[in-house]
Formats: structure tokens, sequence, C-alpha cells
């Protein structure tokens, strides 16, 4: 893979204190020093002595605090220590004044002072290594060494009310929850302090005679709905260790989902869209690793949006060679032909939710970061998101081609019985679920159809089909363990088979003659699954960085991130999941995928998400989060690294 090598510098997390932490104790001591004093001059009663201790104490502490902590201050060095050598004054003439005039010394406030300086974050990071070491045991008890994937200890009372469903509203309704748009009125639920608008249709729903046919915009309404459960998943293939194989699916499953801060009610705020995972036959919204009320609850001036899109022989396949099928000309894309609906209902209507419609990042992990690098290169979505974060998608996703969609098309005729459209649209959704499961090795990535979407993404990245976008390109160095604790062993194998025979062909196909194509073809067969999955992720990797280099040639700026942090369990791997959940603080969820939350981590990857989608600089300066040092990822070759739960950036010459 290649590497941003040299200039790098890694940021300290969260430090126990710092040396803003000692220059206020130096306030907080002359303030807890002289309330007590004064009160006791005056002949105040001792409770009242005590207060006006504690008063003029704690008021001290916070003026100074939001001083010593502001952008203005941290910023600059120079203003720094200048601020760390007017405090040291002004306490030393404080304690002088004190004892020529009160008889009273302020070194013992002080030392009572560093006291709760120095005790309470040590205690605080005591506690907080307890609950972290019953974390690890928890997950070690229920995944042992990890060797069955993910296994998820799911309540049946969270399953049920998971599955529930909105309903329309005909009476009363808090009106304080209810968001107008175009297409109807939706009424949201409070979670803490957000509130979460869940399953909002953005097009008509595609059953019927509209299976297999591009999303129609959904008529204007005045009818006003719950907002308080998520929509059906899309149908899927199942496996072993996927978590939405719980939830509900549905082929009416365009909706969407919508978390605003419960106190910000200003407008113009930067919309952050979560595009789901899932290799386009698996995944949805309602999946807890991709949930988006923690990121706002904490960033509460940012949206977040999420939603479904069609999936599998439902959203990727082709039927041009079917009587009947030149009725279904946009069936090879439907998926992405979705996403481009749902950018559309979000843009339009997404300022009733305090959204600014004109700046909106698209966020993507593995299949939803491949299906935003196709938005990004297609004409029909231009001017749909502003800037994107697209975590191990590659340009390759788009290098199916129709004959491959034809063929899976041919492999559900002959699975179903069926020999035209006629007969496939009266078959039901569990029939083609059943042909689905059995066919899913051969389900497509979307395809380059030369008409949604050019026919090469590198040549339109590097002719500037994406220059209007600014983009974070994140590369894991171990998502292949991920796949395996989702799809489990046999699944996993005919997986990296299939990937390894695409790779040989990408990389060698036509520039040689047959016996070498042969004796290419020899090695990698005699190669084992896991040496096969090592070169498919190294090239798939490689894949994305070129991708990076034809977008920066095209216009566009990009910073890179590379994931090699190590997982807790060695067996579920690292990356996608850690990565999700760590950028949008999802603790519990990540629990659940067997892996305890860096939140110190967490909370550095947050800020830098919040600035990007801001469309401010990526930087940190010293103590804009307390404890953390200056951080400044500089673009494209400079990188980002996540490994052993430290933050490392690079400088700009090539390794």
């Amino acid at each position: 893979m290649p590497r941003s090598v040299s200039g790098e510098s890694a940021i300290e997390m969260k430090k126990l204190f710092t040396i803003d932490d000692f220059a206020i104790a130096f306030v907080s001591a002359m303030g807890y020093g002289y309330g007590e004093t004064l009160a006791r001059l005056f002949g105040w009663p001792e409770l009242l002595c005590v207060a006006a201790s504690f008063a003029l104490g704690i008021a001290s502490e916070e003026i100074v605090y939001a001083i010593a902590f502001s952008k203005a201050v941290q910023k600059k060095p120079a203003r720094r220590f200048g601020l760390y050598a007017a405090i040291v004054l002004l306490f030393l003439a404080a304690h002088w004044f004190s004892v020529w005039w009160m008889g009273v010394s302020l070194m013992d406030y002080l030392l009572e002072e560093f006291g709760w300086v120095v005790g309470l974050p040590v205690l605080g990071f005591v506690v907080n290594l307890l609950i972290r070491k019953y974390r690890v045991q928890k997950i070690r008890e229920l995944y042992g060494d990890g060797s069955q994937g993910y296994v998820f200890d799911l309540k049946k009372e969270d399953i049920e009310e998971t599955n529930r469903q909105n309903r329309a509203i005909s009476g009363a309704y808090d009106s304080d929850l209810a968001v107008r748009t175009r297409t109807g009125i939706y009424v949201g639920e409070r979670h803490d302090n957000t509130v979460f608008y869940m399953g909002i249709p953005y097009a008509v729903p595609p059953v019927g005679s509209l299976r297999w046919k591009a999303p129609e915009p959904l008529p204007s309404s005045e009818a006003v709905y719950e907002a308080i459960n998520f929509g059906a998943s899309a149908v899927q293939v199942e496996h072993k260790g996927l978590i939405l194989k719980h939830h509900r699916q549905s082929e009416d499953c365009l909706t969407l989902n919508i978390c605003v801060g419960d106190q910000e009610k200003k407008g113009g705020k930067p919309v952050l869209v979560l595009f789901h995972h899932g290799d386009y036959t698996y995944g949805g919204s309602a999946d807890p690793l991709l949930y988006g009320n923690r990121f706002v609850s904490a960033h509460p001036d940012t949206v977040f949006v999420s939603f479904n899109y069609r999936l599998g022989i439902f959203g990727f396949i082709d039927f041009s060679e079917v009587p009947g099928g030149e009725a279904y000309p946009d069936a090879l894309n439907l998926g992405l032909l979705d996403q481009i609906a749902a950018l559309r209902w979000i843009r339009e209507n997404i300022a009733a939710f305090g959204g600014d419609p004109d700046n909106i990042t698209a966020m993507g992990f593995e299949s939803g970061a491949g299906s935003i690098l196709m938005l990004a290169a297609s004409e029909k979505a231009k001017g749909l998101f502003q800037r994107a974060l697209v975590f191990f998608g590659s340009p390759e996703d788009a290098y199916d081609t129709p004959q491959n969609a034809r063929a899976l098309t041919r492999d559900l005729l002959k699975e179903t019985g069926a020999s035209s459209m006629e007969e496939l649209q009266k078959l039901d959704t569990e029939t083609l679920k059943a042909a689905a499961q059995k066919l899913w090795r051969n389900i497509l990535a979307p395809t380059r159809d030369g008409v949604w979407f050019p026919n090469d993404l590198y040549s339109a990245f590097r002719e500037g089909a994406a220059s209007g976008i600014s983009f974070i390109i994140g590369i894991s160095g171990n998502e292949r363990q991920v796949f395996h604790s989702v799809l489990g062993d046999q699944n996993y194998a005919d997986m990296v088979k299939a990937a390894a025979e695409d790779m040989r062909n990408a990389l060698y196909s036509g520039d040689s003659g047959a016996s070498e194509e042969d004796s290419r073809t020899e090695a990698f067969t005699r190669e084992g699954i896991s040496d096969q999955a090592e070169r498919v992720e190294q090239w798939l990797a490689s894949c994305m960085y070129q991708g990076a280099e034809c977008l920066i040639e095209g216009g566009s700026k990009v910073h890179l991130m590379y994931w090699e942090d190590k997982p807790l369990i060695g067996k579920l791997g690292a990356g996608t999941v850690d990565a999700a959940a760590s950028l949008l603080g999802n603790r519990e969820a990540l629990q659940m995928y067997g892996n305890v939350m860096n939140e110190e981590l967490s909370e550095v990857l947050q800020a830098l998400l919040k600035k990007f989608a801001a469309g401010e600089a990526l930087r940190l300066y010293p103590n804009e989060i307390k404890g953390v040092d200056a951080l400044n990822w500089k673009a494209f070759p400079g990188a980002l690294t996540v490994s052993e739960g430290r933050i490392q950036v690079s400088g700009k010459s090539r390794g």
C-alpha cells in the first residue's frame, strides 16, 4: 500500500492533566481562599462562609477556564504562555496581599486545590479502566476467540420494538415534534437531547408494477404520519453474522431517517448523509452501528440522515434479453437510482429540519462508499452533495458489465422457472428472496452502463467529473476479517475466490500471451484462502489510492485516512465496523460487534468529521478537545493514520 512516511507526528489523547489545569488551579485556590476569609472577616455564620468560599472559587474557576481554553488563547502559544505568566503573577500578588492584610496564606488553599486537580482525574482514569476491563470481559465471554464471527445477543423485546411500523395520524399530535415537508407532515420522537424522524418515504414504494422500475417521486401531501420507527430493510441475502436478519424486510423499503438536535432550532446546518454498507446484497439503516443520534447529541449543529435502497436482484440486474425486458431499462443500477432519489428528496426537504440543502456530505463504508464514488462521477447526481467520506470503497465496484448482469438474469430464470417479465412479476417476494439467497455469489455490484454512470471511473475522475467535491478516502488494513465475521467460513472462501478472479482479470487479462495467462491462473489457484484474501485486500487498497490520485488530478481536494488499529479479538477484524462506530460515537453497537471503543479516539474523529461536514479546515488547536494536542491533517499525499489507539498525521512528501 502506498504510504506517506516522512514528517509524521502523533497526537496525545486526553492527558490526565495539562499545564492549563494547573494554571486554573492557581485562580481557583485564590477564589476559594478569598471567599472564605472575607466572609469570616465580615462575621458571617459558618455555613455562609463555606457557601461564599465555594461560590467565589467555582466562579473564578469557570471564568479562567473559559479564558484559558478559548480558541483565541489556545491557537497561539504566545497567548497561552502569556496567560500562564499573568495567572502566576496574579496569584503571587494576591497571596502577598492576603498575608499582609488578612493574615491568611493562600498556599494552603493552593495545595488543597492541586490535590483535587490531580486526584479527581486519576480517580476517573482508574474507574474508566475498571469499566473497560468489565466490558472486555463480557465481550470475551460472548465471542471466545471470535472464530464463529459476529454473534448478536439480542433480546426479544428489542427485536419487536425495532420491527414496529409507523402509522398515519388522524387526531391530535405534538406540533413541537412535527415537521412539514412537501410529501407529508412527520411527527418524530425525542431521544435524550435529539429528535429522531424515522421511516420517512422518499419515493413511491417500488412494488407491484413498479418492481424493477426507476424510483418515482412522491406526490405532494398534507397527511400526517408517525416517524418513530425504522422503515423496512430492503429484501436481502442473509448470512450468519448479520444483525439485520432480525429486522423486517420488504420491497417497500425506500425510506430515510433524520436526526436533529432537540435544542438547536436554527437552520442552515451542515447535513451528513450516510450510505450503508453490505456488498450491495445486504445491510440497512436500522443497523445500530449506523445510528446518528450520539453524533448529533455531541454535535447538535449537524443534521444526520440515513436511508435504505434496493439490493441484490431487486437493485442490480439486466432484463434486456428477457421477453418484456425492454420495459425495464433502468434495472441495471436501480440501487444507485434510489440513492439519487433519496438525495433529491433531502435537497428538497431538509431545510424543514434545519439543514442546509447546499451543504451536504455523503458518508459511506464499503459498498456505500463505492456507491458514493459512482454518484460523484455521474452527471445525474451533479450538485447533490459537496463533500464525501468514503471508507474502503473502491472504483473497482463499478467494473461489473451488462454481460455479467445478463448472466445473473439467466440464472434467476433457471432458478425460478420463469421465462418472461410477466412471469417474473407474478412471483412473490419470498420466492425471489430464496432465489437470491442461492445466487448471492453471482449478484452484482453497480454496472458501468455509459448512460447513468461513466464507463471508466478512473478516467472520469481524471477528467474532472468530481471536481466540485472534496473527499476523505479511508483505507483499512484488515477488512478481510470483517467480511469473514459476517459471511462465515464457506461463504467467505467463495467470496475470496471470486474476488481473486476479478483481481486477476483486472490486472492481467489481455496484456500477455495465453501461456502466461495460464501460469498466472495456476498461481492464483495454488494460493490458500488467507493468502488470496490478503492479496485482494492489498489490491483494493491500491485501487483506492489510485482513485485518490485520479481525483486530485481532476481538481478534487482529497484527505487520506489509514485505519490500522488492531481489533480486541483478532479473528473479528478491524476496519469498517470500528471506523463507523468511532466516527459516529456508537459505543454500544461496537460492543455488539466485539470491540470496546477508544472514547478519546472517537471524540477526536467525531470532531474532524464535524469540521469536514461544515467545510472547515481539518485541524485541531491545542485543547480544542480538552487534553488533546494540536493536529493538522494535511491534504493528499499527507495522511492521517489510526493505529494502536493513536492518531498520526504525516507530512506532504511521499514514501
